[in-house]
């Protein structure tokens, strides 16, 4: 094991020597103002003897790197200071990791700008895909895939941004100066200020809490989730449409759009009430009462702006007979109101018309019943209206620009923003209707009929897109489906809201009985009623964080991918249209890893134009905090879904597939063993809370949702939810929820089985043909690869040590050591992350200071699990040092759960 440990060590030194010689110009610029300025404002705030000790710490974990220091020293150098200072210090570090992401976050926007030249569509853009599928598809198969075509991103509160809302804000602050600072038309007094600014938002982000003091309400995870609409998503969308329209044909913003808008976002935050009692009928009324204030507002401003700068001069361009008719028709019911606008805008029709379009919108958000609009429907007409008479009147570059765009973003987003899902435990609805049956029902059951009759008022506000999901989680059987179906009956009687009931399978055992489930669903009378009424529509989600928890990252990997091969032949064999809903989180544990390349390993037929996915935590600011980089992940997307569709692609996948199935199989049962036989041993789980910060998680207060299923430490991985086992084995540098049993899994590749006498088996070469031709081999090496980077052996180890039980390490260590063995074996890489220079040299600059923060954690952990009494004082000021650690980490790193 030592040599082991040695051997990374070096190979870390040459990869970290290569990534700092490697590093860009400009991000290094960045990367060294930002940490200077950090650096005067610890100074000027806690004196230089505070920095002095940052310093020290720094080049201490550098050159414990380089083999010049010893980790024992490093901790022993941290053990020296009075926690206070470590808390101070450990700050530091967390500051310090929020600009280096910033910087990078810059970088990358410099490069996505730098790459669009115009002369050649972007890698895996719209235009790149477009191009593509033209060739191969011709233009009538393009044209029907593009009108079938389908992304429905879902917004979710589970728990996994460690940062306060305070300190997202403040980084945001820092964000906008230092782009002030390097925009090239600055002069020197302009630069001098932006310098000034952006210390002073500097020591701002420095003097904020890192740290939540009060516990998130459900409501504060909507308002929160809204700030990504109100800064990019809204403007974002139309831009996606306008690049998708300049793809297909030219002349795009002068003729009618042959792009549609197929983008629908979805939202769990304020619905999803499964394990969160917080989460109740008000809470939802709430929610969706707060998204449609964001939505209105916004549709309000735009048109607004819109309808200001439309200074059309009926002279030259004339306003069609229909949009004088309802500017007349305006005027004898709203007489004062049309008078003043068009005393405003004289002789100026289509200006005045979308400025009374705008105050419609305005009733509609005060519920001003006299000038509202009933429904997104009326306020489309109206602008259809608009854009029909500017193309008569000649103007099409203005009924086709920026009207369209207002056109695509009510399409979209509708008044209610976010179609609100709600999701319950199959569990929760079998109890209320025994206490139905019994006629003594509890406050839960009476919950349950209550959200039954919020979903209807929603549907009745705002209509029935706005919220007809129902997610049972844990679906065992069509009874589970029928059970929703049945308590609406018992809520509203005939008066029952229209229900998508989505059946969510997350445990091995449920995605293998997913079709029986789904052909027993056909046969329930409501779910016949509305999938005739719907073009025969029918959405399954599958849960990846839970199946990867139970079976481990590769036989949840390749269990998730039988089950929508089998749901897709099933589909196709009963002529529905399935959609597969993706539970994925952000962190690889939980099936994260880039998007596109997830489409694009999905079985033959189960993508068919649409993809549905939840998009978790920090995952959202990261995708949508910034426009260019949201314009970026939707192209990305979209690009993956539009060729995943096509029969080239699906052809290839399932060859692929069939080709290397045993190699799967035995893949997937080795790996499953191996991952059981730790995660199921006795004892397992408590020595798991020991090694880790997962007891003190919850102090953190990610999220209104509770940590764990049931009170107490947990007995089993069934207690504990899969956010919290992944963001703690995150925290240890062991990541093992990310690559454990594959190691396993592939050495039984390469050997003969056992069961079958004379099998040599598929050997090393087949393992590294199915890395080359199979997506989802690929996908899931690639992924392994890079939760492996992230993984430090010498310092997991000593987290490991904390537990007490040697033999639990070992397991632990050994399985790393064969798992990163034989996933560069296959792949072929000399180091981890070769072929992705990018991420390579991101994870080798950050970790040193991760490093530290890790140093500053391990000490508050082993003082806390130490059998010597604490004072109260003491345990309290340890456990702020542990959590702030636990945020620098997760900043580091850059994923939690």
């Amino acid at each position: 094991m030592a040599a082991n440990a040695s051997q990374q060590a070096e190979r870390s030194l040459a990869e970290r020597h290569s990534a700092v010689s490697e590093m860009p110009d400009e991000l290094r610029a960045d990367v060294r103002m930002l940490g200077e300025l950090l650096g005067r404002v610890i100074a000027e705030d806690g004196g230089p003897d505070l920095l002095a000790d940052v310093e020290r710490l720094r080049k201490a974990v550098i050159a414990a790197r380089r083999r010049e220091l010893s980790v024992d020293e490093v901790a022993a150098m941290v053990a020296e200071w009075p926690v206070d200072r470590s808390v101070q210090i450990a700050r530091a570090f967390t500051c310090y990791f929020h600009l280096v992401n910033l910087a990078e976050e810059h970088y990358r926007i410099r490069i996505l700008r730098s790459r669009d030249t115009g002369e050649a569509p972007l890698p895996e853009s719209l235009a790149a895909a477009v191009g593509e599928l033209k060739h191969d598809l011709g233009d009538d198969e393009l044209a029907r895939l593009i009108a079938e075509l389908e992304f429905r991103p879902v917004l979710t509160a589970h728990p996994t941004e460690a940062r306060r809302r305070a300190v997202a804000t403040a980084i945001q602050r820092v964000s906008v100066q230092l782009a002030e600072y390097n925009a090239p038309d600055r002069g020197a007094h302009e630069r001098q200020e932006a310098h000034r600014h952006l210390l002073e938002e500097i020591d701002l982000l420095w003097r904020t809490a890192q740290l939540r003091h009060t516990k998130l309400d459900p409501l504060d995870e909507v308002r929160t989730a809204m700030a990504a609409f109100d800064e990019t998503l809204f403007r974002t969308v139309p831009r996606i449409y306008r690049s998708l329209d300049a793809a297909l044909a030219e002349g795009t913003g002068r003729r009618a759009p042959l792009a549609r808008a197929y983008i629908r976002y979805g939202s769990w935050i304020g619905g999803d009430r499964d394990g969160n009692p917080n989460v109740t009928a008000r809470v939802t009324r709430e929610a969706v009462l707060i998204q449609a204030e964001h939505v209105l507002t916004a549709l309000e401003n735009a048109t607004t702006r819109i309808g200001r700068s439309l200074t059309v001069w009926n002279g030259d361009s004339p306003p069609s007979k229909e949009l004088v008719e309802a500017l007349t028709a305006a005027a004898d019911d709203h007489p004062e109101l049309v008078s003043e606008l068009a005393k405003r805008s004289p002789r100026e029709p289509h200006r005045q018309w979308l400025l009374f379009v705008a105050a419609k919108i305005a009733a509609t958000r005060r519920r001003d019943l006299d000038l509202a609009y009933r429904s997104p429907d009326d306020l489309l007409t109206d602008l259809r209206l608009c854009q029909s008479s500017l193309v008569a009147a000649g103007a099409a570059r203005q009924a086709y620009g920026e009207v369209q765009h207002l056109i695509w973003q009510v399409e979209t987003f509708g008044f209610h923003l976010a179609e609100l899902e709600v999701r319950q435990h199959s569990q929760v609805h079998a109890a209320a209707l025994r206490e139905i049956a019994e006629g003594a029902l509890s406050e839960r059951t009476e919950e349950v009929l209550a959200t039954i009759r919020m979903i209807a008022w929603i549907q009745e506000r705002f209509g029935v897109t706005a919220c007809s999901r129902y997610v049972v989680s844990f679906t065992r059987s069509a009874d589970d489906i029928a059970a929703v179906y049945e308590l609406a009956e018992h809520a509203l009687g005939g008066r029952a809201p229209v229900l998508d009931v989505v059946p969510l399978f997350e445990s091995g055992e449920d995605l293998a009985n997913s079709a029986d489930v789904l052909a027993g669903m056909l046969r329930l009378p409501a779910v016949r009623k509305r999938v005739e009424a719907n073009g025969r529509r029918l959405e399954v989600m599958l849960g990846y964080s839970d199946s990867a928890k139970e079976l481990g990252p590769a036989a949840a990997t390749l269990k998730l991918y039988d089950a929508q091969a089998e749901l897709a032949a099933w589909a196709q064999a009963n002529d529905v249209r399935l959609t597969l809903f993706h539970g994925r989180g952000g962190a690889l544990g939980r099936g994260g890893g880039p998007a596109n390349r997830a489409v694009l390993g999905q079985a033959p037929g189960s993508v068919s134009g649409r993809f549905k996915v939840t998009e978790q935590g920090e995952v959202i600011f990261a995708r949508y905090g910034h426009p260019a980089i949201a314009l970026r992940h939707i192209e990305q997307v979209t690009n993956a879904v539009l060729l995943a569709s096509t029969p080239s692609v699906e052809s290839r996948t399932a060859d692929a597939a069939a080709r290397y199935r045993v190699l799967a199989e035995r893949v997937a049962s080795a790996s499953e063993h191996a991952y059981r036989s730790l995660t199921e041993a006795p004892g397992f789980p408590e020595w798991f809370g020991l090694v880790s910060p997962l007891e003190e998680l919850g102090s953190l207060r990610l999220g209104s949702r509770p940590a764990r299923r049931g009170l107490g430490a947990p007995r089993s991985l069934d207690d504990l939810r899969a956010i919290p086992w992944v963001f703690a084995w995150a925290q240890t540098r062991v990541n093992l929820p990310g690559w454990y049993g594959l190691g396993s899994g592939l050495l039984a590749a390469t050997r003969p089985d056992p069961a079958t006498p004379g099998d040599p088996g598929p050997g090393l070469d087949e393992l590294r043909q199915a890395y080359r031709e199979w997506p989802l081999f690929a996908s899931l090496m690639d992924n392994a690869e890079m939760s492996l980077a992230k993984t430090d052996r010498e310092i997991a180890a000593r987290y490991l040590a904390l537990g007490g039980r040697p033999d639990f390490a070992e397991q632990v260590l050994a399985e790393y050591d064969l798992t990163r063995t034989l996933v560069l074996a296959v792949t072929g890489h000399a180091r981890l992350l070769e072929s992705r220079r990018v991420l390579s040299r991101a994870v080798q600059l950050r970790d040193p200071y991760v490093d530290a923060l890790s140093h500053l954690q391990l000490r508050a952990l082993a003082a806390l699990r130490a059998e010597e009494p604490l004072s109260e004082a003491e345990r309290e000021r340890l456990e702020t040092l542990l959590l702030l650690s636990v945020n620098g980490v997760a900043a580091g790193l850059q994923n939690t759960g």
